[in-house]
């Protein structure tokens, strides 16, 4: 295995991979801001979630939020020139998660996904060939890497693709073809395929093909003969998903990322293309012979790396309950897009010395996005009661108790109360245990 990762290969699939992967993260900052979402998501709102253990990152004035999306687009143009590389890749992977880190509400699979790479890239040796850095300094220059750095970034793809698969494998899913049977239908007016969404039997096959898709891609992309034909199920496949579910450059980013499992051969055709296209000269590179091994204690930190990439996402199985309703180690677990769930919740702040009680207008302090999700994620439930609990105290309330009447349907279902509308949630702290104050899930199937 050792000999496996060290041997030299051709550095041109990471070189793609940085290139590909710096263009995508411009066109996704580029159009988040010209989408406007750095008022709506960042600005606009009187109140932000935050994920546990980071509630000191907090949103900046407008124009160091501004900023610090022209320096995302700034970093992202110079790692994908391979300009200033190293510097850039650490600015790329700090703005890019701090964007993240500032609100809870708006956590996608797809955002961890490029931290995770943007992290993979500050130490990977991708801007040693075609890149600026390499035409600036000579003695950078390489044509080959150990095999451990092209490995790293399919195992990182592979992660993903498997638990997203392994998660599908669930009754709803599979059997009831939930939440499909919800979503597809809403969208039987595309043109050529929306009357496809109409049959009974439509979301049952996309269901399974989903999950074996998943299960399976990595694996015909990794072998030669199957590599073409799987390429083209990876852009129909995110080509369907961009088209009917609206996750901004998620599909054209993981498109993107299966590149890296193609051959040396066609990642040299594509840098001549370019050469060609931006007519950039062709300079000589170091021998294969001055190829370093990857150092031991790098292997080691890149061992508990994926360690925790394999374990963290089945810190779900310590929680009771029902995963989709307790959301009990849901996030950073590459569970895409498994459930439809929806909640009402309306609070009550009551006064200690008086005994009134007053209904809470949540529209005054989140935006409709942010009191969506809130709705049915119990910590942001328990977030968002504390925070009201310190505005009215500030107010003059005196020592302000909360408690919600929280109403919440679960792929379809009949709703059913999250919590205990009695309980008051000033007095819960959120943490790592169980949070054994979330009502029972009723399967009413």
């Amino acid at each position: 295995m050792a000999s496996y990762l060290q041997r030299p290969v051709s550095i041109a699939p990471l070189v793609t991979f940085r290139i590909i992967f710096g263009a995508l993260m411009i066109v996704s900052t580029v159009r988040f801001l010209w989408l406007g979402w750095v008022e709506d998501h960042y600005l606009q709102p009187g109140f932000h979630f935050k994920y546990y253990g980071f509630g000191w990152v907090a949103v900046l004035p407008a124009p160091w939020m501004y900023g610090i999306h022209l320096a995302l687009i700034l970093a992202a143009v110079c790692v994908m020139l391979g300009y200033y590389y190293r510097i850039a890749a650490v600015a790329l992977f700090l703005l890019f998660t701090y964007t993240e880190l500032v609100d809870l509400t708006y956590y996608l699979n797809h955002y961890y996904f490029v931290s995770l790479i943007c992290l993979l890239l500050i130490v990977a040796p991708a801007h040693r060939h075609f890149s600026l850095d390499a035409a600036r300094h000579p003695y950078l220059r390489q044509t080959h890497v150990p095999h451990f750095w092209i490995v790293v970034f399919q195992a990182q793809l592979a992660i993903v693709y498997l638990y997203a698969g392994l998660a599908k494998i669930n009754y709803d899913w599979l059997i009831e073809a939930m939440p499909l049977r919800i979503w597809l239908p809403a969208h039987d007016r595309l043109p050529l395929i929306g009357a496809i969404f109409r049959w009974e039997i439509t979301p049952y096959i996309f269901s399974w093909a989903g999950m074996l898709y998943d299960c399976t891609i990595v694996f015909f992309l990794l072998y030669r003969r199957t590599r073409p034909w799987a390429f083209v199920t990876v852009i129909v496949f995110h080509a369907l998903t961009g088209v009917l579910f609206q996750i901004g450059v998620f599909p054209l980013v993981m498109a993107g990322a299966a590149l890296i499992f193609f051959s040396d051969t066609w990642h040299k055709r594509f840098h001549e293309r370019l050469r060609r296209m931006f007519r950039i000269r062709s300079v000589a590179s170091a021998q294969v012979s001055s190829i370093a091994p990857v150092h031991r204690v790098l292997q080691g930190l890149f061992i508990l790396y994926f360690v925790f990439q394999l374990l963290f996402p089945w810190r779900y199985l310590l929680y009771p309950g029902n995963l989709f309703w307790t959301e009990e180690g849901y996030r950073f677990s590459w569970r895409v897009m498994l459930m439809e769930k929806a909640g009402t919740a309306t609070f009550y702040v009551k006064d200690a010395r008086t005994g009134r009680e007053g209904v809470v207008v949540n529209s005054q302090f989140l935006n409709a996005h942010q009191e969506k999700q809130m709705a049915m994620q119990p910590d942001m439930i328990l977030q968002y009661a504390h925070f009201l609990s310190r505005y009215y105290a500030a107010k003059g309330v005196s020592s302000p108790a909360v408690r919600a009447e929280v109403y919440v349907t679960l792929n379809a279902q009949p709703s059913q109360p999250l919590i205990d509308p009695h309980q008051n949630l000033v007095v819960l702290e959120d943490g790592w245990q169980p949070k054994n104050w979330i009502l029972p899930y009723t399967d009413r199937k």
